[in-house]
């Protein structure tokens, strides 16, 4: 196979399977009862022109029948005035019409059997025609159930490709939750447990800041008393002094 019949062929493979998915059997059905309801409508029509062609042909046999009478008197009148020439011109019309009617009633003949023909087939085809729409109403009632159910079980399945990424998305989006969720039970926890209270002492665990705490408590006692032992030890000279002045002066 050249490389073009290739391409040709998986052109026609595509086109098809396009074709495929592009056709719908709802459309076909009504597409169907459209042609039939058309053809039964051209069939009308020709009955109608039938019908109008038998009523002039009987009017037209009615005409004959009654100007055949009418020569033949026309024949006896020449005969009676012994008129010859003129009898045997009336019977020559006469003659002529006699075919003329017997032409007419044949064609009408003719027609009333083409219009019996026809009455039947435009029953039969109105026949098929309802029974054709009953049989594609019931198809496109079963190809739309069938069409809802394939969608069901592909949302169901998740292999509907919208659906498949909407899945997706969700799956990222409680994800993202559980994530949000723990981060937040986490520092509930840390609060819970005083890692995020404020010191002045610098970092550390709670043991160690509990112990620099004590600490610096006492080395403030401790400064506070030798404080208040050195702002006494420089009173007692000044109150030595006082008792030794002479009670008498």
């Amino acid at each position: 196979m050249s490389f073009w019949d290739r391409i040709k062929l998986l052109f026609k493979v595509r086109t098809s399977a396009e074709l495929d998915r592009m056709e719908d059997p709802r459309q076909v059905m009504e597409y169907a009862v459209h042609e039939q309801e058309a053809f039964l409508q051209t069939v009308r029509r020709g009955l109608v022109d039938v019908a109008t062609a038998k009523q002039q042909l009987a009017q037209q046999v009615k005409m004959a029948n009654t100007r055949i009478p009418r020569l033949e008197n026309q024949a006896r009148q020449a005969v009676a005035a012994d008129r010859e020439d003129l009898a045997r011109m009336a019977l020559n019309r006469k003659q002529t019409a006699v075919y003329e009617l017997q032409g007419l009633e044949l064609q009408l003949a003719e027609l009333e059997d083409e219009e019996r023909k026809l009455i039947a087939a435009e029953q039969q085809i109105a026949d098929r025609v309802a029974s054709f729409r009953i049989h594609k109403e019931a198809t496109s009632a079963r190809y739309t159930a069938a069409e809802t159910q394939v969608k069901i079980g592909e949302t169901l399945s998740g292999v509907s490709g919208e659906l498949g990424e909407l899945s997706l998305a969700l799956g990222r989006a409680e994800e993202k939750t559980r994530q949000m969720i723990a981060r937040a039970s986490a520092l509930d926890a840390l609060m819970a447990g005083g890692s995020f209270e404020p010191t002045v002492l610098g970092s550390g665990d709670m043991v160690e800041r509990e112990l620099r705490q004590i600490s610096a408590t006492t080395a403030v006692e401790q400064e506070l008393a030798a404080l208040k032992a050195a702002e006494k030890a420089q009173l007692l000279p000044q109150t030595a002094h006082v008792d030794k002045e002479p009670k008498g002066v």
